[in-house]
Parts: C-alpha cells; structure tokens; sequence
C-alpha cells in the first residue's frame, strides 16, 4: 500500500527576520509543492530516493533503523540532514521504527530545487503528515525557524503569521485584490550569506526593534487591505526602507534595478531567491534584457 502526501511551498511577503520576534508576516503559499510517497520495504532500512522538477536524482541513499534511532551528527551533508529530522521525529514517534519491515520513500519537487520555495519545509511537513506528529515542533527540533513557511504547508490559502511565546499564530486571510496582474516574481539565481544579514540583524534590532516590530505589523494590514496597485507598491516600498536601516544593506532595486520604474521587494532572506516585483505593465523584457528569465506572474506562482 502506498501513502502520499503533499505540502506547498512559500513565499515571505511581509516581515522577513523580525517574524524571528513577533512581527506579524504576510505569506503566500505557492502552486509548487513537494510530494512524498511511502512504500513498504522488507529490510530495516528506509530506502530514500529524491527527484527534482526534472525527474533527476538529486539524493539517493539507503539507511539503517539503527542509524536512525543513534543520530548525533550535526554536519550539513543531505544525508545527516535527514537523518537529523528522522531522529526528532523518532523522539516523538518511536512507533515507525518498531517494526520488522521499512520503508521506500521517494520525494518529487514540483519546482527546481534552486527556486528556494521550501525544499525542506515541504520535506519536514510531509514526514509530520505520515507520522502524525507536529510539524512545528519537528522544525524547531532539527532546522529551527519561524515557522512561516510550515504554515504555507499547511495551507490553500493566504496567512498572517506571528509567533506569540513560542506558539505559531496562524490566520487564513483574504488577499484577492483587483490589481494581482500587476504582481510578478523573478528569480535572481544567485545566493547570498543570509547568516551574514541575520547577523547584522540580530546587531541592530535592539536600535529600533520595537518601533520597527509594531511598522511591519502595519505594514503587514496595509498590504492586505491595499486597493490598488500604488497603494501595495508604496506598502512594499516602506518595508524595504525599514528593513534597508535595520539590516544596513541596500535594497535590491537599489543593488540591480535602480532604473526600474515599478517597486521590487526582496522575499524571505535578503538576496535570497525569488523578488516579488509590482508594475503597471508587464515588465518581463526588461528583466530579460538583464538576464533574469525566470519571470511567472502571480497566478502561475500564487495558488
């Protein structure tokens, strides 16, 4: 018999790093996801085969119950990556691991894996769903994390985010503006030191961390109550500022596309993967003419 279960992937659109302390974020969960499937196996091993969007092995490894149930690596190979949030959920479920038989397992992205839209928060919920654990908890166990994107997972719909004492406060909101035409997202394919930034982050905060927290949380209604296109943009560029100050680095309009007449807005980590763009017309020539020919509109990104 076979098991199969699928999580969204995620797009940050309000309140990266101050969503670490409490800041209200908005966030959209994608039309991308990743799929996971479970098969008996005989053997005590679980056989574990990763494809990307293009149906190549990306990883392909064999481990044991045994290796499993004694993990204490903390290197950052694949393979003590999930054996790391094997044995958190092991902690938590012991159950699935005291049997006779195992388990084949394949994951399948329906994105590139490059794209950054949640390769392994979609992994980490999947695992919560086949074992019946909290997904939240396993995150915090083994990668750490807001947790936003867990709650992209989870749901088919737009969401506010907010972490109170620990706890995930998660609310399905309506974002269905006349204006999602003139929203894009391009991919920049290039890959920044987001520890650098969260360094700088954390230096700082405590120069505007409040009044900066209690902007973004205003920021985060006045994004989901905009009436047009102007208005989001305007949202969208007083978040940039904000977060210019406080993690003193330019924007990445200012970095790549100072001759831009629309408002882009950097998602999640600063220089990470995805920009969420705002224009009247479509500007997908002018992002070609530089080189960035990931271009989707968001009813092809957004579910």
């Amino acid at each position: 018999m076979t098991k199969t279960f699928y999580s969204n992937g995620k797009l940050l659109i309000t309140g990266e790093y101050l969503v670490l302390d409490g800041a209200k974020a908005f966030a959209l969960p994608t039309k991308f996801g990743q799929l996971l499937t479970v098969e008996q196996h005989q053997e005590k091993t679980i056989a574990w085969t990763s494809y990307d969007k293009d149906e190549s092995i990306w990883f392909e490894d064999t481990v044991s119950f045994s290796d499993i149930i004694s993990s204490t690596s903390n290197d950052t190979t694949v393979k003590s990556t999930l054996l790391k949030i094997l044995h958190q959920a092991y902690l938590v479920n012991p159950s699935f691991l005291q049997q006779e038989t195992g388990y084949k397992i394949n994951t399948s992205l329906t994105f590139p894996r490059d794209w950054g839209l949640g390769t392994s928060s979609t992994l980490i919920n999947n695992i919560a769903q086949w074992l019946n654990i909290d997904a939240f908890e396993l995150l915090h166990n083994s990668f750490g994390g807001s947790g936003y994107d867990i709650a992209c997972a989870q749901n088919n719909t737009p969401i506010t985010y907010q972490l109170s004492k620990g706890k995930a406060i998660v609310e399905q909101v309506p974002f269905e503006p006349n204006f999602t035409n003139c929203i894009y997202f391009v991919y920049l394919n290039q890959k920044q030191n987001s520890k650098t930034a969260i360094t700088k982050y954390r230096e700082n905060k405590n120069k505007m961390f409040s009044t900066d927290v209690e902007a973004v949380n205003n920021l985060t209604a006045a994004a989901l109550t905009a009436s047009n296109s102007t208005q989001f943009a305007a949202v969208m560029h007083t978040h940039e500022r904000i977060m210019s100050q406080l993690l003193e680095t330019a924007t990445i309009q200012e970095e790549l596309f100072s001759d831009f007449p629309g408002q882009i807005k950097s998602l999640g980590a600063w220089g990470g993967d995805f920009v969420m763009v705002v224009a009247n017309q479509n500007p997908q020539e002018y992002f070609a003419s530089k080189g960035y020919n990931t271009f989707l509109t968001y009813n092809e990104m957004i579910l």
